[in-house]
């Protein structure tokens, strides 16, 4: 077991209307939600009711990108999509870092991880979209740095990791794990794809697994996010990854990988 698997207690599952979502413990002093495709296709504006009622919705158009905004941000390229009579309804980001309290903010996920992060002391939070190429690009942690530049120190966050595909069953190419190890893998220690692979495979709990066809690997997207953190100097305590699969769990989870459809659940929380 990965010292992330954190004990079933740590999430529990809630009903809205007799739908089911998801919280997690380390996030409860926030309204939020890891909601499951039974709410398909309510988007935040009707989600949101579920959290707080009266809190203000963000979401930006996800591009599998490492951009990170606050809601301020977000306004502020509206108008000028707005005024440039643009077709696209929201910015480009795939991460947002609240400004204020009361701010709803908002990803979409099929099996790309949803991570939500909050600030014990400020009441802060963020919502990340962490596809292998957000990850590859270092999206949380840079959300992380969002935060600290509005102040926040590392001990004071707890981030949570939502139901995503699970690395036994996710299968990339040899290039992609690759490019995703050169994340949190010094140069000085890897500097080709060969040596990245090789540095993976080598570790303990590693993020990649063997899988029967040549020049693939088994992938676990979160586990890669959770050792960024863990380089970034957050301890495990802090950090807790749902024990749930969107491949593996149809009945609860929308799954590209499974049924090559665009739908999507969303996860959101609300600052204080």
């Amino acid at each position: 077991m990965l010292e992330t698997e954190t004990q079933i207690s740590t999430w529990q599952w809630q009903s809205w209307n007799g739908l089911p979502y998801l919280t997690c413990s380390l996030l409860q002093n926030w309204q939020h939600g890891f909601f499951t495709q039974q709410f398909y296709p309510n988007v935040p504006e009707n989600l949101v009711e579920v959290l707080e009622p009266n809190a203000k919705v963000y979401r930006v158009k996800q591009v599998h990108g490492n951009r990170v905004l606050t809601p301020q941000e977000i306004e502020v390229e509206i108008r000028e999509q707005q005024l440039q009579e643009s077709e696209d309804k929201f910015p480009p980001a795939d991460g947002i870092v609240s400004n204020s309290s009361q701010q709803a903010i908002w990803v979409a996920s099929a099996d790309c991880t949803p991570a939500l992060i909050g600030d014990v002391q400020t009441g802060r939070v963020s919502a990340i979209h962490a596809g292998w190429r957000g990850t590859a690009q270092r999206i949380i942690p840079n959300a992380i740095a969002r935060f600290v530049e509005y102040g926040s120190i590392l001990e004071n966050l707890r981030l949570v990791m939502g139901p995503a595909i699970a690395g036994e069953v996710y299968q990339v190419s040899e290039q992609v794990a690759a490019e995703v190890g050169a994340s949190f893998i010094p140069k000085e220690q890897a500097d080709t794809p060969e040596a990245i692979l090789a540095v993976l495979q080598s570790m303990s709990q590693s993020p990649i697994s063997e899988d029967p066809h040549p020049e693939r690997v088994r992938l676990d997207v979160r586990r890669v996010n959770y050792l960024q953190l863990i380089g970034l100097g957050i301890r495990p305590e802090q950090i807790a990854i749902a024990p749930y699969c969107t491949y593996q769990q149809p009945e609860y989870f929308f799954s590209y990988r499974r049924t090559k459809q665009k739908q999507v659940q969303w996860s959101g929380i609300v600052s204080k």
